[in-house]
């Protein structure tokens, strides 16, 4: 069984999810309820982001009183957030996240990655409780993930295992912003299909649902083959806006890769937790810190 989960009497968590293009900060309670949720439009602030999220933030704490506070970031980052560069924000090179939040908000502040976030979330109260082992993922305006084994989530050896969206679906395919080619996140993500077709991923045609749930598949069905997993959960404005569709053309597409006897039971899922799992998963990377 899953070692993911909330100590009794976990203290309420202020949590921020900072995502390519928008920052959600709200206070998370150990029963996973989000409540005084403020948003922060990314391209709103060019110059001034941290100033925006810190005084939301702080204003959010000083009602609710709470004390700890977790974050889940885009990346890739150095281990803890001691700098983060989310590919998404270029402003953010090497920014110092975690050192600037103490200094704002105390001592208590614990920074990873959104979708690694997402994925301690879908373990605590989503689609994975009682899993062992599962991906999740976001596929979104970028394409990220987070990878559990036999109940622990895998870290790496800087703290960034789980980029799912780097993994190569279109040898010499388009360039993505980590400067690789053909990268999942360079061929299915919001930014991606914006940039190959013209139109914002919620004007998407059937042709290009299709293709990026092919890609996202076969990138999946590989991964799990590696793994030996059986489990995915997917979350973000791609996924989630294109439907069905999606998560069917997903499904067939990973068992094309994953043809092991042990795969057999791949499933491919939407996420359990709705729009409230980045910020429950941002307060998990606060009560996983806090321990």
């Amino acid at each position: 069984m899953t070692t993911i989960g909330v100590a009794l009497g976990a203290p309420p968590c202020l949590a921020i999810d900072i995502g390519a293009s928008k920052v959600d900060v709200a206070v998370v309670t150990s029963n996973g309820v989000v409540h005084d949720r403020e948003r922060i439009r990314v391209n709103q602030h060019p110059d001034d982001l941290f100033e925006a999220i810190g005084s939301t933030a702080v204003r959010i704490r000083d009602v609710s009183g709470v004390s700890l506070v977790g974050v889940g970031c885009a990346g890739p980052m150095a281990r803890g957030g001691m700098t983060v560069s989310p590919l998404n924000i270029r402003a953010w090179k090497d920014f110092p996240l975690t050192p600037k939040l103490r200094a704002l908000l105390g001592e208590d502040v614990h920074v990873d990655g959104d979708a690694r976030a997402l994925a301690l979330a879908e373990g605590g109260f989503g689609g994975a409780v009682g899993e062992s082992s599962f991906i999740s993922m976001v596929v979104s305006t970028g394409v990220g993930g987070g990878v559990v084994i036999d109940g622990r989530l895998l870290d790496g050896d800087s703290g960034n295992a789980g980029h799912i969206g780097h993994l190569n679906v279109v040898p010499g395919g388009n360039l993505c912003s980590c400067g690789a080619f053909g990268c999942l996140e360079a061929e299915a993500s919001g930014w991606a299909i914006e940039a190959r077709t013209g139109r914002c991923a919620r004007d998407a045609d059937d042709v290009t649902k299709s293709r990026t749930g092919e890609l996202v598949g076969r990138a999946v069905g590989s991964l799990c083959s590696v793994l030996d997993i059986n489990c995915c959960f997917i979350g973000g404005s791609v996924a989630l806006g294109f439907g069905e569709e999606f998560f069917a053309v997903a499904n067939k597409a990973a068992h094309s890769m994953a043809a092991l006897p042990y795969s057999k039971s791949l499933e491919i899922l939407p996420t359990a937790l709705g729009e409230d799992g980045p910020l429950i998963g941002a307060a998990m990377v606060a009560w996983r810190g806090h321990r």
